[in-house]
């Protein structure tokens, strides 16, 4: 099931990571990286080691870490001390390329291995784009195996980095260059066959932005949204979850098609349906049968 709603949570806040098990997220995000200080990340790091190995096996919402990028020392610091809390995944910051996924991956392997844990159950979630380079490379992670999760963007560090003075415009709709970056992102979690995650709303009390934001990531494409604050989860749920109304037409949109077998275009309600209109239905069941469960 792929995640409509991950939050992320400051890894040494113990009254924020308290308040995330309620706040309605299908993941939770115990972070390592930018919102903690330098000087606070080894407390940090046992701290989210105890929060994982206190939780249930079947965690509701899952326990994801963020760690540091794979190419600092304080990613090996990170896995060395949260991985024998077993969490459902990491969040790998500034990923550059299809290639640190695989670097990530053959780490948690050995871990695996050497604790005698299923092999492949830590999934691995990437901010593709947090990066000048990592840009041209959005449609490697096909090359990552099946720890690979999802597809996430940012726009923070990256418009630092090329020093931009703003990165959105003033109705909150992004520019030009962040556009861009956002669309590969969406284009290579389906090239790689993987759920395409829009990234965080900033202003956390605006909820009418929030809303338009996620109907306009569903509409696109995306599955799901980065959250940075707890009352962003319930928006995030409700507009990532089909409605009544799709549920029902995609119903008909596959029945139609199992009536018809062999029939590769249909009409239905005076449209031309074919194909891709199933391959979208599907989803849409599926997605409503997900979030049932």
């Amino acid at each position: 099931m792929s995640a409509r709603s991950l939050l992320f949570v400051p890894g040494d806040s113990d009254r924020k990571i308290a308040k995330s098990a309620d706040a309605g997220a299908d993941l939770v995000i115990l972070d390592l990286e930018d919102s903690v200080m330098p000087q606070l990340k080894n407390a940090a790091r046992h701290r989210i080691r105890e929060v994982l190995a206190s939780a249930t096996p079947r965690r509701v919402p899952q326990l994801w870490v963020r760690i540091n990028p794979v190419q600092t020392a304080e990613a090996m610091s990170d896995l060395l001390v949260i991985l024998h809390g077993q969490p459902d995944g990491i969040v790998l910051p500034k990923a550059r390329s299809a290639e640190d996924v695989i670097q990530l991956a053959q780490h948690l392997d050995a871990f695996e291995q050497r604790h005698g844990l299923q092999c492949g159950d830590i999934r691995i979630l990437p901010i593709a784009t947090e990066t000048p380079a990592s840009v041209f490379t959005l449609g490697s992670y096909g090359l990552c195996g099946p720890r690979l999760y999802g597809l996430t963007w940012g726009a923070e560090d990256l418009s630092a980095a090329v020093g931009a003075s703003a990165h959105q415009q003033t109705d909150g709709s992004w520019t030009a260059p962040y556009q861009l970056v956002r669309s590969l992102c969406l284009f290579g979690a389906a090239a790689a066959g993987v759920p395409a995650i829009d990234t965080v709303h900033a202003d956390f009390r605006n909820p009418a932005g929030l809303k338009a934001a996620c109907l306009q990531a569903r509409r696109d494409g995306f599955d799901g949204k980065l959250a940075i604050h707890p009352d962003q989860i319930a928006i995030i749920n409700e507009c990532f979850t089909p409605s009544t109304a799709e549920v029902a037409y995609a119903t008909r949109v596959v029945q139609l098609f199992a009536d018809n077998p062999g029939v590769a275009a249909l009409a239905l309600d005076g449209r031309m349906l074919d194909l891709p209109h199933l391959r979208l239905a599907r989803k849409i069941l599926a997605q409503a049968k997900d979030r049932a469960g």
